[in-house]
């Protein structure tokens, strides 16, 4: 258990710092000099999705605070134990679009990889929580049928690395798939999703990021809900993933109780740009089964994006958008 005093995390790999993540919510609530009685705490909903919650990411929530909003994200509440009509399981029928193992192919151009099935933190809006990961791994032996899948589609121009979360891979082995990945003439576009840089920045600041240089211009989706997520670290773990070439954009999910007021988003916003991340994307929350404490109102979403137009330049607006399956891409709204 981390008690207040102990930042010997500050000097530990961030392979230790993955494999130390606070898992319990007593430990998390002793960091954070929280009474777990105070909080509306769900064993079933811990059991269905495990708490997983790496010590650089609780360094920035405020003791003492049970509403912090980057506590709200990660601490299993009773309140996923109410369901709603409409939420689900799968809410974008991903399902329907896993024509092998490992590989999604919703949308005509581009394919996602599930390069492994684990990530760093467990966010409890995840619309992924109830994936069928152990039947979509894309480990090593699956590599040629994957690739074997992109080479018999030549409309694909983009592959996006998704997991879970892809950064939880090692160096050496995202070296590997993404030199084959650039092998295929027709692929021109390599795009990362990942949560590392943000929870764990030491991924980013000790690694060896040569193998986004198999593709000219990677995109590297962050996913930052909070002005807080932010700190020092992780700007310069932005600044270590541009100065590799990657261009570094943020998609944010709009959560009832998190940043869904003005103040918030125009915070969330500024920190981005100023720290080298784009805005790219504010989600309205997948409909996922387990989340209906963080559903938010498409009129909401479209109140709080007029009201931030008047308010920031149009560079650090993002897109607010919703996917709905079938479609052929996300839908914007604003």
């Amino acid at each position: 258990m981390i008690q207040q005093t102990d930042i010997s995390w500050q000097t530990q790999s961030w392979q230790t710092l993955l494999q130390s993540a606070i898992r319990d919510v007593r430990s998390l609530c002793e960091a954070l000099q929280l009474d777990p009685s105070d909080l509306s705490i769900s064993s079933v909903a811990e059991n269905e999705f495990p708490l997983l919650v790496p010590l650089p990411f609780v360094s920035r929530m405020e003791k003492g605070n049970p509403l912090d909003p980057l506590l709200l994200q990660v601490l299993n509440s009773s309140q996923e134990e109410v369901n709603l009509d409409g939420l689900v399981e799968d809410p974008l029928e991903e399902s329907e679009h896993n024509p092998i193992p490992g590989l999604l192919h919703k949308y005509y151009n581009r394919v996602l990889l599930t390069v492994t099935p684990s990530c760093a933190i467990h966010c409890r809006y995840c619309f992924r929580r109830h994936f069928d990961y152990d039947s979509n791994n894309a480990g090593r032996s699956s590599w040629p049928r994957l690739l074997r899948y992109l080479n018999e589609h030549p409309e694909l121009d983009e592959v996006i690395l998704s997991g879970g979360d892809p950064l939880v891979a090692s160096d050496s082995y995202l070296q590997s798939l993404t030199e084959k990945i650039a092998a295929i003439k027709h692929i021109r576009q390599l795009r990362i999703h990942t949560r590392l840089p943000v929870v764990i920045p030491q991924r980013i600041l000790q690694s060896d990021l040569s193998w986004l240089a198999s593709f000219t211009n990677p995109v590297v989706v962050l996913h930052i809900n909070h002005a807080r997520e932010i700190d020092a670290d992780v700007t310069l773990a932005v600044k270590r993933l541009k100065d590799a070439g990657a261009e570094v954009l943020n998609q944010a999910v709009l959560l009832k109780g998190i940043n869904d007021n003005l103040d918030d988003q125009l915070d969330l916003q500024r920190t981005c740009f100023e720290s080298g991340i784009m805005p790219y994307y504010l989600h309205l929350p997948d409909r996922v089964k387990g989340t209906a404490h963080f559903q938010v109102t498409e009129a909401r979403g479209r109140e709080l994006m007029e009201n931030m137009k008047a308010r920031l330049s149009g560079y650090m607006l993002p897109n607010l958008v919703v996917e709905q399956p079938g479609n052929t891409s996300k839908t914007r709204l604003i």
